[in-house]
């Protein structure tokens, strides 16, 4: 009776074992995929993602709770660097990617769709722009607001600097590239938004989801920027917003699957609703 009594419980014990084992291999394939993945992801880029960005950063602890962001925010050019020689895991770029860009290995991940809002200071009496007039006021050919429908005011014209995205895209939209003569070039949506405010006269443009109530935004072809406008492409003064990877995001490290898995979760669309773009899906 006693080798019975022991050979059941070495058998109560192998099998209680061999559960736990197996509970445990659970376990980790769950914290692979999902809230135990843990480190950091550095990313650096366009300024005009920096509310996006801040927005996934602040989002992705509550399905991440290890997982931290790190963003930098010094232009797309300079984030499409940063990825190439490896100093950033994400290249954030408010532009779509050229083809010389791809064949080094840049794979576009879009995550977004941004527009690009063209502003003036409050007291501006214009309200409407064709996208004609918009590119003779940016190449230099329309000098006054009375042009085109505003006061007997000159126009004093401000742009971005070069490498930013949102002026790549901006120029490429409307195909005059290198052809801007500009009053002032600022390097940070923000700075834009400010110098537009304070200076009468003034037209720049921003990406919507900078857009406050401190400028007034005109109408293109008389269609308002918004959300609906984007979706529908009506408004057509419209970029993507790229998170740039060396390489498939299916290729690289499991923190940085991890973000975009939580892009493409229904919290990370939130996020994206909540700083004002499109989700790309």
């Amino acid at each position: 009776m006693k080798k019975i009594s022991a050979l059941l419980l070495a058998c109560v014990l192998s099998f209680s074992l061999v559960g736990c084992g197996n509970n445990g291999g659970g376990d980790n394939s769950s914290a692979a995929n999902g809230s135990e993945v843990s480190g950091k992801v550095s990313l650096n880029g366009s300024t005009s993602m920096e509310k996006l960005v801040n927005g996934l950063k602040e989002g992705i602890v509550e399905t991440y709770p290890s997982l931290q962001l790190e963003p930098q925010f010094t232009g797309s050019s300079a984030g499409i660097e940063a990825v190439l020689n490896g100093t950033a895991d994400i290249g954030d770029v408010s532009r779509a990617l050229t083809d010389e860009e791809k064949g080094k290995g840049l794979v576009e991940n879009v995550v977004a769709l941004d527009g690009i809002a063209i502003v003036t200071d409050s007291a501006n009496t214009a309200t409407n722009l064709t996208t004609q007039q918009l590119k003779d006021i940016y190449t230099g050919k329309i000098k006054n607001w009375s042009e085109v429908g505003g006061a007997d005011q000159e126009i004093v014209v401000i742009g971005r600097e070069s490498g930013s995205g949102t002026r790549d895209a901006f120029e490429e939209i409307l195909d005059i590239a290198d052809q801007c003569d500009l009053a002032q070039t600022l390097n940070e949506t923000g700075a834009v938004a400010a110098a537009v405010q304070s200076t009468p006269g003034s037209i720049g443009y921003i990406s919507l989801d900078a857009l406050s109530d401190s400028v007034k935004a005109l109408q293109l072809d008389g269609v308002t920027p918004s959300e609906a406008t984007i979706k529908d492409q009506t408004y057509t003064l419209q970029r993507p917003f790229v998170m740039a990877t060396k390489g498939e995001v299916s290729e690289q490290s499991e923190q940085v699957q991890a973000v975009f898995e939580f892009i493409d979760s229904d919290a990370g669309q939130k996020v994206i609703s909540s700083v004002g773009l499109v989700s790309a899906k």
